[in-house]
């Protein structure tokens, strides 16, 4: 038996002992009159830009029109469009010089502008962080109000990657002034969709 071995058996052998997670009931959690507004402006208050479209034509050929400094798109969202649709076996660093990806969100949350993202929306975990601009392709009817209900609709399911994404990369940090695209997506675009 290797070291790592008995290390990761002694870590097994010493976990404390299951619980059940505590029962959560009548939680006054915040509700919005319009969370598609909500939505709108937590996202844009943090960098990020909300659209709407009727096809995902219009997604891509926004995203032909806007992002123009790199030559290279992708997208993980089945199309007719021509943008080159990532099959999930390509390696990571292939995507290094990405200029926009168009992904799909599961759903989003009103309070915060959080999107939920998948293993099937990404293909590849890092093609989020890399591209240096961001579209999600989501659905207006997917919006809830708050945490405890996006929690409420993913705690049942079994995710091999789940991550939620809210607005462009962004630090404060230096010298306490915002900026966009520090470790991540200069840009998140959001296309509502019917």
């Amino acid at each position: 038996m290797s070291s790592r071995e008995k290390i990761l058996a002694a870590v097994k052998k010493n976990q404390p002992s299951l619980e059940a997670l505590p029962v959560l009931q009548d939680i006054a959690a915040i509700q919005f009159d319009n969370k598609e507004e909500k939505f709108k402006s937590v996202l844009e208050g943090i960098g990020g830009k909300l659209l709407s479209a009727g096809s995902l034509d219009e997604v891509f050929a926004y995203v032909r029109a806007h992002f123009t400094e790199g030559p290279r798109f992708i997208t993980t969202v089945q199309n007719n469009a021509g943008m080159p649709l990532l099959q999930g076996d390509e390696a990571a660093l292939s995507l290094e010089d990405l200029e926009a990806a168009v992904i799909r969100g599961e759903f989003a949350v009103a309070e915060n502008s959080a999107i939920w993202v998948t293993h099937a929306s990404v293909k590849i975990r890092v093609l989020p962080f890399i591209c240096q601009h961001l579209v999600v392709v989501l659905q207006r009817d997917s919006i809830v109000n708050n945490m405890h209900e996006a929690y409420a609709r993913i705690g049942g399911e079994d995710y091999g990657f789940g991550v939620f994404i809210a607005g462009p990369s962004k630090t404060a940090d230096i010298e306490q002034s915002l900026v966009l695209g520090a470790h991540g997506p200069r840009s998140m675009t959001v296309f509502l969709m019917d």
